[in-house]
């Protein structure tokens, strides 16, 4: 049986944090993290709960940085929500973000 490749997508703000993310080297590593998600993306990770069910997250950067996504299998498509770092009790924390972005529709 044939693997399936899973084609992955980054939002705008997934995006946009990922430029502020680091110097050029944290960057690159978190991008080629992300882009691991295309083979068996449900395996990676772990299942967020409560108002992040639904969604992801991959360590990546030396255990640092958090790598938020949700899985479309129906798609074949991984969605890259949000990337930054745990922050406990924090607002800027990554889960805190996600939330923030998850409730806005973006």
């Amino acid at each position: 049986m044939k693997e399936k490749v899973y084609e992955v997508r980054w939002t705008q703000t997934a995006a946009k944090m990922l430029a502020s993310a680091g110097d050029k080297r944290v960057r690159a590593i978190i991008f080629e993290k992300a882009q691991s998600l295309c083979r068996e993306p449900d395996k990676q990770g772990k299942a967020l709960l409560y108002d992040l069910a639904g969604y992801r997250s991959l360590r990546a950067a030396g255990q640092l940085y958090r790598i938020i996504y949700k899985v479309e299998s129906s798609h074949v498509v991984v969605y890259v929500v949000a990337v930054g770092i745990r922050k406990d009790k924090d607002s800027k924390d990554i889960y805190e973000l996600a939330r923030k972005i998850i409730r806005a529709g973006l």
